[in-house]
Formats: structure tokens, C-alpha cells, sequence
């Protein structure tokens, strides 16, 4: 696929985005005094279910400052660019600046390359990441840019609602209840970014220090592999703990599209590299089938720091350990199973968090552990 850097001539926008980015950080033919306040990033494709009610949440900001709506439209098949064209004139008249194109594929190309054309063409200070299937409630732009003048160097998310109501519940809970120090120590949870990509507020010199999306094929997590890369180069991680968008969940949204095992990839490998690299001996939370996965994909320097898997479960604790079948070594290892309070921390949790009734927040809280010391969720 060719790279957001690479000259393209689209539908809309004929030029090299990366230079234009590098040079003025603004559109050609547009003075350096015009580059706007913020830049509201929206990918898009096939869009037009819900787009009115989108654009007029943009329509409907109370932020006293500059903004530009930029639109990238990856070869959507309905109306979608129709509807956004058609919005330009009240949108211009609030003095949201439109920025609109798009490519006539056959097939789209990505989320990542949807999001890296649309920031390519933009020219705000700051980025506000849209979808175009959500909706902002009217103090978002306002309450991130604040923020993010004092973070400059952080993503910024909110709090949310789900629609429909009670869709993905555990996950909604998660994403609004999830302390500060939390964003932090459970990055790596099969829940993904402790800040959800559809409400990313950053400046644009954070995120041209980070790097560009991935543009890899359908079914890469563009949102946790950059993600993963802002931590990696010593950014932030805050919350404005109101809630700013309403996040839709239906069955065409591209997170469906996401492997879990290349999920899981991403985070078994950040995870031995941020934490049990820096330990010289660890324990696995979880003797079923989650723990022992876990104990399998790691490397195998990582493997014979496992001193020991725990549980509450007595049939497991009853086996006495584990071993290794796959394993090439001769004898196979064999890894104790303890009960949790026979066990000594650090521990990897490989239980779900909000899955056991509490039971598993009362084990850790009675063992008087810190999180983020002692502990770290993986699962």
C-alpha cells in the first residue's frame, strides 16, 4: 500500500501531504496565520446512516476558538461524501473550515490511511479524532484542547456513553471508572488503549513525533500499535473525566475486523518488554487456560522466570504443577501451582477483570498489593 509520505493525486487533493505537513503545517496556497486552533480528524466510509447527527454535534461545539472540519473518504459506495459537501456551506458559516477527499478504489484502504490523509490535509495545532458513526456532545473540543495545553506531549480521552444502552457493558464501565494511574498500569488488557481511540484529543506535534497510523492490511489495530508507540516514546496518557462523546456500537464498525490473536500479539510483546523484562523472576495469576497461554507465548528467557502459576481453584492447586508439553527441553518444565496467598508477587493477572463477582478484587486488595508495582492485568 503506498505510504501517506508517497505523492498521490485523489479525488479532491492533488499534492504531497507530507511535505505540506513538514514545511507550513498547512494546506498549500494557505498563509501560515490561517493554521486553525484544531483539526477535527474524520475517516470515513460508507457513513451516511449517521452522519447528519454527527455533523451537526460538530456544528453545535461552544469552542471559542479556530476550527477546521478534515474529511477523508475511503472510497465509500453511498452518499456518504454527498452528505458532508452538502454541510460545507453551514458548517463554513459557523466558521468550521471544511477540508473534503477521498479516493475511488475499488476496495478502501484502511481505518490508518484514512486517518493519516485526513490529518496529511489538515492544518490545525491540534487533532480531534472523529468517527464518523459517533457523535461529540457540545463541550468536547473545548474541555480536550484545555487539557492538552497543559499535556502536550499526552493522548487525551473522556468519558462515554454507549449506544445502544448496555451494549458492551463491562467494556463502557471499564473505559469511565478507569482511574489516572490505571491508564497507565493496564495498557495491557484484552480491552486495548486505556484511552479509546474515538476519543483521542492530542497536539500535532506530539502525534508527528509519534509517527504516522499503520497502513497495513484490514484487521490491524492502528489505534494500539500507535498507541503502544506514544508510551514507547515517553508520552502521556489523561482522561477529561466528563462525558464528551457518544460512542456507537453497531456491526459494521471496523473493530469488528480486528483479529484477537493479532490483539494478542501486540500485547504479550509489550508487556515483556515494558514489565517482565524488568523482573528477574514473576507470577502467573490464573492456572487455566489464560494463564498457561501466556505462559506459552512468551519467550523463552521469559518462560524460566515463571516461577509459579496461582489459583483459587483447589482441583488445579491439587495437580500440583504444570508442565510443559510443547516445550523442546529435556526433562519438560514443570511449574508449581500454588494458592494465591502461598504465592509471592509480582503477579501477571491473566483473570478478567469484572468477571468473578469481586472475588478477585478482594484477593488482591487482602494481599495489600499496588497495582503497577506488584501487579500488572494482562487479561
Amino acid at each position: 500500500m503506498e505510504s501517506v509520505q508517497g505523492s498521490e493525486v485523489e479525488s479532491g487533493v492533488s499534492t504531497n501531504p507530507h511535505k505540506r505537513l513538514c514545511t507550513a503545517n498547512n494546506r498549500p496556497g494557505t498563509a501560515l496565520s490561517e493554521v486553525v486552533d484544531v483539526s477535527i480528524i474524520m475517516p470515513m466510509y460508507n457513513a451516511s446512516l449517521w452522519l447528519v447527527e454527527c455533523l451537526q454535534a460538530i456544528f453545535d461545539q461552544d469552542f471559542t476558538g479556530s476550527m477546521e472540519l478534515s474529511v477523508f473518504d475511503d472510497a465509500s459506495t453511498d452518499d456518504s461524501r454527498k452528505v458532508v459537501e452538502a454541510w460545507r456551506q453551514k458548517l463554513e458559516g459557523r466558521s468550521i473550515s471544511v477540508v473534503i477527499s477521498g479516493h475511488n478504489s475499488e476496495q478502501p484502504r484502511g481505518v490508518g490511511y484514512a486517518k493519516n490523509k485526513a490529518v496529511a490535509q489538515s492544518c490545525g495545532k491540534y487533532l480531534c479524532f472523529q468517527d464518523a458513526d459517533d457523535v461529540m456532545l457540545p463541550q468536547r473540543v473545548q474541555l480536550q484542547y484545555k487539557a492538552s495545553v497543559f499535556h502536550s506531549n499526552s493522548l487525551i480521552g473522556c468519558r462515554v456513553q454507549r449506544l445502544p444502552e448496555g451494549s458492551t457493558e463491562r467494556y463502557t464501565r471499564w473505559i469511565n471508572t478507569i482511574t489516572q494511574d490505571q491508564l497507565l498500569t493496564q495498557v495491557y488488557t484484552s480491552h486495548g488503549p486505556t484511552v479509546i481511540m474515538p476519543t483521542w484529543f492530542c497536539s500535532r506535534h506530539w502525534f508527528s513525533n509519534v509517527g504516522w497510523f499503520s497502513e497495513e492490511s484490514k484487521g490491524v489495530p492502528e489505534d494500539l500499535i500507535f498507541f503502544y508507540q506514544s508510551l514507547r516514546q515517553g508520552g502521556g496518557v489523561t482522561r477529561v473525566d466528563q462525558c464528551l462523546v457518544v460512542y456507537r456500537y453497531h456491526e459494521k464498525a471496523t473493530t469488528h475486523s480486528v483479529k484477537e490473536e493479532t490483539i494478542w500479539n501486540l500485547r504479550v510483546g509489550f508487556l515483556q518488554e515494558r514489565v517482565i523484562s524488568q523482573w528477574e523472576s514473576f507470577t502467573i495469576w490464573n492456572a487455566g487456560k489464560q494463564g498457561r497461554k501466556l505462559y506459552r507465548y512468551l519467550n523463552a528467557t521469559n518462560q524460566k522466570k515463571v516461577k509459579a502459576f496461582c489459583d483459587v481453584d483447589k482441583n488445579k492447586i491439587d495437580k500440583g504443577f504444570y508442565t510443559y508439553e510443547d516445550s523442546k527441553e529435556k526433562p519438560k518444565p514443570k511449574i508449581p501451582i500454588l494458592h494465591y496467598k502461598d504465592a509471592s508477587p509480582p503477579f501477571i493477572i491473566c483473570v478478567k477483570l469484572d468477571m468473578t463477582g469481586g472475588l478477585l478484587e478482594e484477593n488482591l486488595k487482602s494481599l495489600q498489593l499496588k497495582e503497577g508495582t506488584d501487579f500488572f492485568h494482562f487479561n
